[in-house]
């Protein structure tokens, strides 16, 4: 794809507006230095020198989203606590529209706290309780989707796993989003098998993919379009989840997209270096899922939101692509 391309896109991209549905985390990081080994046991000692708090989970995909649109809600659960406000707060300075988050006073905000030193991750603490969303939440949020759908170009919906997103409130929503002539997207969970009928497309990763389909997973020993495996769970995932694409990624390898009654489209990964992987996902899907109310095609759309994660993972930390780092990436490859 040019960059006249990808500036058309972009262009249509800035009046959008979505709404990002999932599992809100706040997202901790304490940087420090190592300088020796504790005398108590064989860890090392981290000398604090700061800490940084960024909106994660779905929070993320949403933060990704706002680098290119103006209009970004996200609907989610937090706990009444000082977590909570503090991720709200997060969210609002940064232009999201938070008016629909549900609290809960008896819920603890998730939080995860990750120890940096020397630019590598020394250990993740993670505090959360997993659980499925109150009948009466999911009745509130379906209610205020709908009230929403009429201003909104797109959903998607963001599953870690931690009991906000379930098959009642998929299907209440994907219906209702469906009737509206809405894009639907998902970042399914493994631990969470949902029926996407449905939805426009499915974005799980290699080996969510293959538990999804019931296929045992094997190491990517060649090229990804001659994977007969892989080939295989993107069909059995199409049928299975009765969705018009399906969006793999591959990590190291790139992504893989099929369509329905289309040859499947291997995109190789435009990484440079890797520094950090976390959140690369949470930036594929909310790039694939712009581009495409964009009036992207999924091969477009495919290779904006695979330039937009090789840019992340570039980076160390919950982080999001800007619209000059990705025209920049497309702009380097025009080149080579």
């Amino acid at each position: 794809m040019t960059t006249d391309r990808l500036h058309a896109i972009l262009k249509a991209a800035a009046a959008k507006r979505l709404l990002v549905i999932g599992d809100l985390m706040l997202d901790e990081f304490v940087w420090g230095k190592v300088g020796r080994i504790s005398p108590e046991a064989p860890v090392p000692v981290v000398e604090v020198t700061g800490e940084s708090f960024y909106p994660g989970g779905a929070a993320n995909v949403a933060r990704n989203l706002r680098e290119f649109v103006a209009n970004v809600s996200v609907i989610g659960l937090v706990g009444a606590d000082n977590r909570g406000r503090q991720l709200r707060d997060l969210l609002k300075d940064q232009g999201i529209d938070t008016s629909a988050v549900v609290e809960e006073a008896g819920f603890q905000t998730i939080v995860k706290t990750r120890i940096i030193a020397r630019h590598q991750q020394v250990v993740r603490v993670d505090r959360e309780a997993v659980g499925p969303l109150a009948a009466k939440h999911v009745e509130t949020v379906a209610a205020a989707v709908r009230k929403m759908l009429g201003s909104i170009d797109a959903v998607i919906f963001e599953d870690y796993g931690k009991g906000f997103i379930g098959s009642d409130l998929v299907a209440q929503i994907v219906k209702d989003a469906g009737a509206a002539g809405k894009i639907v997207a998902a970042d399914p969970n493994p631990k969470n098998s949902l029926d996407w009928s449905g939805t426009t497309v499915v974005k799980p990763n290699r080996s969510e993919a293959f538990a999804a389909a019931g296929v045992v997973a094997t190491d990517l020993d060649c090229e990804p379009e001659k994977d007969a495996d892989l080939l295989k769970v993107g069909e059995i995932l199409l049928n299975k989840w009765k969705t018009s694409l399906v969006l793999v990624t591959l990590g190291e390898h790139g992504m893989m997209l099929f369509q329905k009654g289309e040859t499947p489209h291997h995109i190789p990964t435009k990484a440079r270096q890797v520094f950090d992987v976390s959140g690369a996902g949470d930036t594929a899907i909310a790039l694939f899922t712009l581009a495409l109310a964009s009036g992207a095609s999924p091969t477009e759309a495919a290779e904006v939101a695979n330039h937009a994660s090789a840019v992340v993972v570039g980076k160390l930390g919950t982080a999001t692509v800007s619209r000059d780092e990705l025209i920049s990436s497309f702009r380097s490859e025009s080149t080579k």
